[in-house]
């Protein structure tokens, strides 16, 4: 998969009073918990492996492959969503 990035509509904002992250799109909104957060904010444009290996760096080696997979699967479930484009 090419990069990805927030769609045109989509906002990724700090909700202060949730005390968490919300991703805000038309008519709809996600509060986002940690990692789900952490994942938005590095779909600037690049690649999804690149993600990968940003949050991956930060994980114990026997749960890596448990967190690419997770990766992954939030990227496109965002995707569809249509949250997130390709960019």
């Amino acid at each position: 998969m090419s990069g990805v990035r927030l769609a045109r509509k989509a906002r990724l904002r700090f909700d202060r009073h949730a005390g968490s992250f919300v991703l805000l799109g038309p008519e709809r909104g996600l509060v986002l918990n940690p990692s789900a957060a952490a994942i938005v904010r590095l779909c600037d444009g690049r690649p999804v492996d690149a993600i990968v290996e940003a949050i991956g760096a930060g994980v114990q080696a026997a749960e890596r492959e448990r967190a690419e997979a997770d990766v992954r699967s939030f990227v496109l479930d965002m995707i569809a969503r249509r949250m997130l484009v390709e960019a």
